[in-house]
């Protein structure tokens, strides 16, 4: 699994409890958490939101953003990018609200197609990754993987146990196979993988 990114952003969902996860907030060189994140991870160099659920021990770390278009999330990754980090980790981002957790993950696309940020969302169970166009994805044979198309008319595969296509639905794409130590898809747009971890 690779855990090489410029940052890490912690948001305020469930606290991630897998190793995989874990690992990439200790060895990030820059880890920024999304206001009350902080509370979960105070070694954290910065927070940054509007500051409306940071404890006072910790607000002399706040870069605080007080504008309400966007969420605390994409406030955090701007703050990257103006720091020249575009390799993201996203932890933190699922659990609590299902609302929360499905905006987050369309977010993650907004990121990689309108703000060319190379980022990754880590859960407990798994990992999603925006991509487009063709794409090889690292892999396990028997790892579980799922594809939700972002706009493709045309989506092929290799190495997967069921061909894909393009889905018009989220539904459709899910709950597929790697064969392989990789597997490549080639479409003609935006698509989003999840892949469960190798344990």
């Amino acid at each position: 699994m690779e855990t090489t990114y410029d940052a890490a952003i912690l948001a305020n969902g469930n606290f991630p409890k897998h190793a995989v996860p874990l690992n990439i907030l200790q060895h990030t060189p820059h880890v920024i958490a999304c206001d009350g994140a902080i509370q979960n991870y105070p070694q954290a160099e910065a927070v940054v939101g509007d500051g409306d659920s940071i404890p006072a021990a910790y607000r002399h770390l706040l870069i605080q953003v007080n504008e309400q278009e966007d969420n605390d999330l994409t406030k955090a990754t701007r703050y990257c990018l103006q720091h020249g980090w575009h390799r993201i980790a996203y932890i933190g981002c699922t659990g609590r609200r299902e609302d929360h957790t499905l905006g987050n993950i369309a977010l993650l696309m907004r990121y990689f197609k309108d703000m060319a940020v190379d980022g990754v969302m880590f859960t407990d169970q798994g990992t999603f990754t925006p991509a487009r166009d063709e794409r090889l994805f690292s892999s396990t044979p028997g790892q579980q993987v799922s594809i939700f198309n972002f706009g493709s008319t045309r989506i092929a595969s290799e190495r997967l146990k069921w061909s894909s296509y393009a889905y018009r639905e989220l539904w459709q794409g899910t709950l597929n196979e790697a064969l392989a130590d990789s597997f490549v898809l080639r479409a003609d747009g935006y698509y989003m993988v999840y892949q469960t971890y190798e344990d």
